[in-house]
């Protein structure tokens, strides 16, 4: 059985789009094709391999070959100055007679139309995100699209072949971006070391101990004044409880407005466990404070026989405002630890959030592609098309490997 090819190996070198060292160092090692002593066969099937393993090498030859056009797109700019001057007649003035009245000093540069062969493949859902910079490789982009975790125009799209029409916006989950050409979580030396010594420490307990893990020895018991400051797991568990006993309020002979009462206080506390994850003990004594507060209205209000329009409100203004600002702020820690720069244990890019390595290499946007990185969406412009000098279809291929490339597909058609 025939051995797969590395995706990345230095024995032979492919260029790839993705951001990575081996992909750095391809690009380091390019050379102009090698016209003297190989055949012009072996030319054009060296351009090929080379330019296919950059260009779409997420799409299978039999489909890339339905997608290659002969025709390519090109402009030229006229200058509004010449045209002024010249009518055109000058182009034919003085052929055959040996005379020749052309400006010879304005010759414009060459239009490289053979590097735009594949130009078809920029139109595609998966290289446009890879070009707007939301994501770290092209199958990674193309894995984006199977997830749902893009947009076009505002759907769902899972198909990552999808062919971008001039106008059309595409949409990428901001968290996802972010993981995708963010840092990894990495640890350091000693990290890795300490977990190792850890680890022989174990192994060592658990052959003394006839292949038994040993008890941990108990914690002494603290008092409460002592006791470190509880967890966000306690915390939730707490808030939880609290739910619980506004069920059980709710549940016994409540009037109407104590009801809505209760039932407002249950809304602030279920948002309250939504964001368990950055609850502080501050927050939950406030929710505690105002649970305690309800219920000596409700007692105090069960006692009297007043009206419900005559008794007090059950929760002062000065304890409204402190539990509006204790969530604003609670929302404000939520909010925070979603950011790009803010501190997050949770999240599985390393924070703050900084660029995945050897990204500035490969840092760059086509003209083609207008992108707002504050949230992660791009409008295809227009589809890419050859200039005097220049061809707005990224490679790092020389002009003549896209020249023989093109010239194997022509031929091939």
């Amino acid at each position: 059985m025939r051995k797969k090819p590395r995706f990345h190996s230095l024995k032979k070198l492919k260029v790839r789009q993705d951001w990575s060292r081996w992909t750095l160092y391809s690009l380091a090692q390019l050379k102009a094709p090698n016209v003297v002593s190989r055949t012009y066969f072996q030319q054009k099937w060296t351009a090929k391999a080379d330019t296919r393993a950059y260009h779409g090498e997420q799409i299978r030859e039999k489909k890339w070959r339905r997608l290659f056009k002969r025709s390519l797109p090109a402009v030229v700019p006229m200058d509004h100055k010449y045209l002024a001057r010249y009518d055109g007649s000058e182009q034919a003035a003085g052929r055959g007679a040996g005379a020749d009245t052309v400006d010879r000093e304005r010759t414009p540069p060459m239009t490289p139309y053979m590097q735009m062969a594949y130009y078809p493949v920029e139109r595609r859902l998966d290289t446009a995100i890879f070009r707007s910079l939301f994501s770290s490789s092209v199958r990674q982009a193309r894995q984006f699209c199977v997830h749902g975790l893009v947009r076009v125009n505002g759907k769902k799209m899972p198909y990552p072949g999808y062919m971008l029409n001039p106008g059309d916006m595409f949409q990428v989950e901001p968290s996802s971006v972010m993981f995708a050409t963010g840092a990894q979580k990495e640890r350091s030396n000693v990290a890795r070391r300490v977990i190792k010594e850890k680890a022989a420490e174990r192994a060592a307990a658990r052959e003394a101990s006839g292949g038994q893990t040993p008890r941990q020895p108990a914690e002494p018991a603290v008092s409460r004044s002592t006791r470190e400051e509880p967890t966000a797991p306690e915390l939730k568990k707490h808030l939880q409880a609290m739910m619980e006993h506004v069920d059980d309020v709710l549940a016994e002979d409540v009037k109407a407005k104590d009801k809505q009462k209760f039932r407002a206080f249950r809304q602030t506390v279920k948002k309250a466990i939504s964001l368990w994850r950055s609850a502080n003990p501050e927050t939950v004594s406030t929710l505690d404070t105002q649970f305690d507060f309800l219920k000596q209205q409700l007692a105090d209000r069960s006692a009297e026989t007043s009206t419900p329009e005559a008794s007090e409100p059950l929760i002062s203004p000065e304890d409204t405002a402190r539990l509006r600002s204790a969530f604003e702020k609670l929302r404000l820690e939520a909010e925070h630890t979603s950011v790009w720069n803010g501190r997050n244990r949770h999240a599985p890019y390393a924070t703050p959030w900084r660029p995945r390595d050897y990204m500035s290499a490969f840092a760059f946007i086509p003209r083609y592609l207008e992108v707002n990185q504050n949230i992660c969406a791009a409008v295809y412009l227009r589809h890419p098309v050859a200039r005097p000098g220049l061809a707005e279809v990224p490679t790092p291929f020389h002009v003549e490997t896209g020249q023989l490339a093109f010239n194997w597909y022509l031929r091939r058609r």
